[in-house]
């Protein structure tokens, strides 16, 4: 019988664990969100528009729908208002490409111009099979960490804005997954892990690995957060679990019919998985610098949490700040 654990670098463990979480009623999101203006990306499909359909559901007075394609943002925010005939929500549809960063700093100007923002829920992210550059990294890397860690940094100013003249503890949630424990991360061992990720016979990991940075910067930047005078924001993050989604679109022959396979054994259903970015959403200080399985506060992978991880998420932090710093100048004084 193949080695299925070692050939997709699962714990020994992963399983056993996979199949009691992926089977898991979730809590149902009841709390309310009256008043807040929350801003959702990757938000047009998926995840990020059920996400999106509880919020306006929960109350929220603003809810902002950030994706690539405008025409598909407005079919969302349709899809939202027929669903829900009697919300009060002013819905918007703003565009960000987050493949470029002029694209996702223009975005973060534009909300930066809000009187308010409470949350700010990342959900965009990117899994392609074939290498592809952007901006001179790997497409990957770029969606759902370069980008993402740009537009968290450029944002915290409003959220504490807000804090402070509201009296609030904003949020600010990046959508992680499980597939951070598949990582085998051989770019660890280079000089620079950066430039190590450009290389394109590791594709096959780019997608595992780009979670497990997003993870190991979280790890790092929540205690910074924590430590400045300026006031707190909850900084968290997520996995929703195997899903119905499309994450996989771009997905070729065979891991397309694998993928294929265990979504109809095994996936849970869009709106099932959203309730996990409506809880990571709306947690509490608890939350601030964990990982949330199942709606709830639990623990990323043994190797995070390791000596090993722990080195390795400073040196990750201190490379993809310097080059947030290149790409926007002063942008670590908003830490």
């Amino acid at each position: 019988m193949p080695d299925l654990f070692g050939h997709f670098n699962l714990p020994t463990d992963f399983l056993g664990r996979f199949l009691k979480s992926q089977f898991k009623a979730l809590p149902y999101p009841v709390s309310s969100l009256a008043g807040q203006t929350i801003i959702i990306t990757g938000a047009n499909t998926g995840l990020g528009l059920e996400a999106a359909r509880h919020i306006v559901r929960l109350g929220a007075a603003r809810v902002i729908l950030a994706c690539r394609t405008l025409s598909k943002g407005r079919a969302a925010a349709a899809s939202i208002s027929a669903s829900l005939p009697n919300h009060k929500t002013t819905i918007e549809v703003w565009q960000v490409d987050l493949t470029s960063y002029a694209s996702s700093k223009e975005f973060c100007a534009k909300v930066n111009q809000l009187d308010r923002l409470d949350v700010m829920l990342e959900n965009a992210g990117l899994a392609v099979p074939k290498y592809e550059e952007c901006e001179g990294m790997e497409s990957t890397v770029v969606v759902n960490v370069m980008s993402t860690f740009l537009m968290a940094l450029l944002v915290l100013p409003k959220l504490r804005e807000s804090a402070a003249k509201f009296d609030i503890t904003p949020r600010l949630t990046i959508v992680a997954s499980d597939a951070h424990e598949q990582a085998r991360f051989k770019e660890q061992s280079s000089p620079s892990i950066l430039t190590a990720l450009k290389n394109p016979k590791l594709q096959q990991d780019r997608y595992n690995v780009s979670k497990l940075l997003e993870i190991l910067i979280i790890r790092e930047l929540a205690p910074r957060l924590s430590e400045s005078e300026k006031p707190s924001i909850i900084l968290n993050t997520l996995t929703p679990g195997f899903c119905h989604s499309e994450l996989m679109r771009h997905a070729v022959f065979p891991l397309n019919v694998f993928a294929w396979i265990g979504k109809s054994l095994l996936a849970r259903t869009t709106e099932m998985g959203s309730r996990t970015l409506v809880a990571a959403a709306a947690a509490g200080k608890e939350s601030h610098g964990a990982y949330m399985v199942d709606c709830a506060v639990s623990e990323p992978s043994k190797y995070v949490r390791s000596e090993k991880g722990k080195n390795a998420q400073m040196r990750v932090y201190a490379e993809i700040m310097e080059v947030l710093e290149e790409i926007e100048p002063g942008i670590m004084k908003n830490i």
